[in-house]
């Protein structure tokens, strides 16, 4: 019996035998299968039920199988999709992942891999309908384009987390590098929660010069000071009955944490050059890309403090760490930006996608945000394409960063400690040479005589590579 809990699944295939392989399995694991011998069937099965599951053979009469699954997308159906194929090639499983299916299926199957996949498609649908479900409930009320996009299992918690505290006035600590989106999740919280009506209030503690910070926070008094020549409210006050977002609290002057950690007891806000405190309802929400354990363990930060805004720990993973949420991240800004910054709509293309996964982002979603406004504005065309990106490399920090000689380098390097000396040459060539004709053959559509003119080495010797190093020709299916 399988762990994750029984549900329908549809199987589409015109061959009796297959239906009955994949009914046989999945009855056994406490699923209730459906049948459809063709795509039209399947459509009418899908337009009366609901299936979070369905095996879709690749190859059918009338319809085939990447047809109805892209019908199913654009009718925005939930069901994932798994497509089963007698053929596995690299181009099927490319257009079938491409197309949105979730995974794919080689005949003949065993048992266990038909078991192994139904999980995983069970779990996948239960895990895109709770992504949906949170994100309404975290983004209902979010400012519009302001919205944390992604799929990964770490968002996902992250969603979870914003969902069990939004409800409450804990205190909550987002930690994690610059560039992740702390106040996005503050933001978030906020307007997941009561108060969302009510004023969200942030102040960096690392913008303002300390002298100033204090009445930044806690406002002062007319004469108080050299230039106080008016008197001024103070966030606290600002902030009263919704949220003050305290970022990068870290940075915080040893000497101010004490009069925050006042406010924060007793909820009573006296302005510099005051006397008389008053009261505030403020919900406090503190970020920083600091390690405030160790800031305490060097007297930099106050151990109370730290327990007082830490009463729930929200940690946000770099980017690099969570790579399921890089082409998303690029569509959502590409879709946002490309009208306000070109005049025109834009798309990203699927070498794009890859490029950009390419990179580990030491700057995180900002990092991103930014490249894609860069590209945006420079693209000469509506689609941007890898060369739009070639700026990427110049940073320094990522795997783009290297150039070709370096990445050669490293391969010796690595073979030489792994491969006898005459393996060398032949094994560092044939990495070389396979990605080099692959790329040229996808520029020129296939075609062989003008992929060796622009390699400069004979038809002849091109199809010998060919043969050897076993390059797959675009269009071959």
């Amino acid at each position: 019996m399988s762990e994750t809990s029984p549900s329908r699944i549809l199987v589409v295939d015109d061959e009796a035998s297959i239906r009955f392989v994949l009914v046989e399995a999945l009855e056994e694991q406490g699923h209730e299968v459906v049948e459809a011998d063709s795509a039209e069937a399947a459509l009418e099965a899908l337009a009366s039920n609901r299936f979070p599951v369905a095996f879709v053979d690749i190859r059918m009469p009338g319809i085939s199988g990447l047809e109805l699954l892209d019908q199913l997308r654009a009718a925005g159906s939930e069901t994932a999709v798994v497509i089963m194929t007698a053929q596995n090639t690299f181009e099927n499983a490319v257009e079938a992942m491409k197309r949105g299916a979730l995974d794919y299926l080689v005949k003949p199957f065993r048992v266990a891999e038909i078991t192994a996949l139904a999980e995983k498609a069970v779990r996948a649908h239960a895990l895109e309908h709770e992504v949906r479900a949170l994100r309404r409930e975290v983004a209902g009320r979010a400012v519009p384009g302001e919205q944390l996009v992604g799929k990964s299992p770490k968002l996902l918690e992250i969603f979870k987390t914003i969902g069990r505290v939004a409800r409450s006035d804990v205190a909550v600590l987002i930690t994690g590098e610059s560039g992740t989106g702390k106040e996005l999740v503050a933001r978030a919280i906020h307007n997941a929660g009561p108060r969302a009506e009510r004023p969200f209030i942030t102040i960096n503690a690392a913008a303002i010069p300390r002298d100033l910070l204090e009445s930044e926070l806690f406002g002062h008094e007319r004469g108080a000071f050299t230039g106080a020549i008016e008197a001024r409210r103070g966030r606290f006050r600002d902030a009263d009955g919704g949220t003050l977002f305290l970022d990068e609290i870290g940075d915080m002057p040893i000497e101010l944490q004490s009069k925050l950690l006042r406010v924060l007891q007793s909820g009573e806000v006296t302005s510099v050059g005051g006397q008389t405190p008053s009261q505030v309802d403020v919900r406090i929400l503190a970020a920083t890309h600091r390690d405030l354990d160790a800031a305490v363990s060097e007297d930099r930060f106050r151990e109370d403090l730290l327990y007082r805004l830490r009463v729930v720990p929200l940690h946000i993973p770099p980017l690099r760490d969570r790579a399921e949420d890089i082409a998303l991240l690029a569509e959502h800004f590409t879709a946002r930006y490309a009208e306000a910054l070109a005049g025109r709509p834009m798309a990203l293309a699927d070498a794009t996608s890859q490029r950009l996964l390419a990179y580990d982002w030491p700057g995180n979603v900002r990092e991103l945000e930014n490249a894609i406004k860069r590209a945006v504005v420079l693209a000469a065309s509506d689609v941007l394409t890898p060369d739009d990106f070639a700026f990427l490399g110049q940073a320094g920090s990522g795997p783009a960063s290297a150039t070709l000689s370096e990445l050669v380098m490293a391969e010796v390097t690595r073979v030489l400690e792994e491969a006898d000396g005459d393996e060398i040459y032949r094994r560092v060539i044939e990495q070389v040479e396979k990605p080099l004709l692959e790329c040229v053959l996808e520029r020129t559509g296939g075609n062989q005589i003008r992929a060796a003119a622009l390699l400069g080495i004979n038809r002849n010797t091109l199809r010998k590579k060919i043969t050897e190093l076993g390059v797959e020709l675009p269009g071959r299916n």
